[in-house]
């Protein structure tokens, strides 16, 4: 397959439709879903010549986790709806590629066994850990110390969740549950013995509309790893997240599935990577399925960006060979981009190679 259009048709012949409408939904009208897409191709490159470089160099550093490239494997939840393998397999495509996969709180797979399947393709793979703070913090610190004990290297807070969007598609199916034999594996035997309860119950994922910046303060104070939040659409909260001391940002609005009719994530970049000001990571997720959606993202001021539904599609249409394929595949179409727009690294691109 020659593009992430078409292992999402693979995908979607391989998925029930009630768990492919899951992956490919949005938010109600699924405006800002479209929009994530459409906003992109609104873009015009304008490449520079004649800069005399044959070979590019497509690594980056980000908060101390190296990766082969600004592409990263963004958090996405329940992967063993996708494939029997699920984040494992997901996790030694990322390892192998050698790039981060930030994993979901909300995985179908235990941190841990991630972990382990990651170090299977790479000695020190980058994992990081994508958290929704709880309102029971003493909760929030067991699912932490997990994290890291399994060896994650930085933590990535969602912070547009103060409820959960309504999802349309899933309300037409009657989804809001996982199927008999899956869970959400990392809030599994945690917290449990100080209340009574059963060692093997699984706790839910709460949303907590009271979460504010002194959770995160709370959060830094816990732990020596990087902390991010992923979920800023306004400049001004960019502003405070340096303010507050957080390592990097995420652009994102959750992949158009909280609320309807935000801004495409690349609409508002710019703003924010000028309110940040260089003075930390601003990376970007929502709407990546090209190789030019990566250079204007890069370009516009993003360090990274990060792809959900994409691994999703080649883990449902090829196993981890079907991650490992979706990552080749941005990868070399990055590579050419980059070199066509006359880059020999990601941070040779500049805001006014792109135009509306």
């Amino acid at each position: 397959m020659r593009t992430i259009a078409e292992f999402e048709a693979a995908a979607r012949g391989r998925l029930d439709p009630v768990h492919y409408d899951y992956f490919a939904g949005g938010a109600q009208d699924e405006i800002t879903l479209r929009e994530n897409e459409t906003a992109f191709q609104h873009l015009r490159l304008v490449p520079r010549v004649l800069r005399g470089s044959d070979k590019r160099d497509l690594s980056i550093e980000l908060l101390g986790t190296p990766s082969s490239m600004p592409i990263l494997v963004a958090p996405t939840a329940f992967h063993r709806l996708a494939h029997p393998d699920g984040e494992l397999a997901t996790a030694r495509a990322a390892a192998r590629a050698g790039t981060i996969m930030i994993v979901s709180m909300a995985a179908t797979t235990a941190i841990e066994d991630i972990a382990a399947a990651a170090r299977e393709a790479a000695p020190d793979p980058g994992l990081w850990f994508q958290l929704y703070l709880q309102p029971d913090l003493e909760f929030t610190e067991a699912i932490v110390r997990r994290a890291e004990a399994a060896g994650v290297k930085a933590f990535v807070v969602t912070v547009d969740s103060p409820v959960l969007g309504r999802r349309e598609r899933d309300d037409r199916n009657a989804f809001h549950d996982l199927p008999p034999g899956l869970a959400v594996e990392n809030l599994r035997n945690l917290g449990e013995n100080r209340s009574g309860g059963n060692a093997s119950h699984v706790r839910e994922i709460v949303m907590s509309a009271g979460l504010n910046w002194d959770h995160i303060a709370w959060l830094r104070s816990k732990t020596k790893l990087p902390v991010l939040i992923k979920g800023l659409l306004h400049a001004e909260d960019a502003r405070l997240a340096v303010h507050h001391g957080v390592a990097g940002i995420v652009v994102s609005n959750h992949g158009g599935r909280q609320l309807d009719t935000v801004p495409a994530t690349i609409d508002v970049l710019p703003e924010i990577a000028a309110a940040v000001g260089g003075a930390l990571p601003v990376l970007l997720d929502g709407g990546i399925r090209r190789g030019t959606d990566v250079v204007k993202a890069l370009a516009l001021g993003a360090d990274a960006v990060g792809v959900g539904r994409p691994i999703v599609w080649g883990l449902a249409a090829g196993g981890r060979e079907g991650v490992s394929e979706v990552l080749d595949l941005l990868r070399d179409d990055f590579d050419q981009a980059l070199a066509l727009c006359g880059g020999r690294h990601p941070a040779d691109l500049t805001p006014d190679q792109v135009r509306r």
